[in-house]
């Protein structure tokens, strides 16, 4: 299989586990107007490898994670129903990974490897 330019992973703080079956969406911003390119969601170990193409352009991004979902199927109270990151691609030839920690009432980010 071969990785898309653009992975993720979420770790579920709260449970000390992966999220499994978290909906993901990627889109791509083209002025003011955002365009979903791809979607998926995560696997048993809380990555999604396969999210949109091999190569992006130069740009702004914006993956969208259904973090309400994910808490309402394990029956957990959220104060968050997505979480929303968008980024900057500029070297188009790296990996960008954009690993996302949630908890219930919590979340954080950074550029993974």
């Amino acid at each position: 299989m071969t990785i898309s330019h653009v992975t993720t992973h979420i770790l579920d703080t709260a449970a000390g586990k992966p999220a499994a079956g978290v909906a993901v969406e990627l889109h791509a911003r083209d002025g003011g107007t955002w365009t979903q390119i791809a979607s998926g969601s995560t696997d048993a170990d809380g990555r999604v490898k396969d999210l949109g193409p091999e190569q992006l352009t130069a740009g702004t991004y914006r993956l969208t994670f259904a973090t309400g979902a994910y808490f309402a199927g394990i029956a957990t109270d959220t104060f968050f129903p997505e979480v929303s990151l968008t980024f900057s691609v500029t070297e188009v030839g790296e990996h960008y990974h954009v690993p996302l920690l949630i908890s219930p009432f919590a979340f954080s980010t950074y550029r993974g490897s």
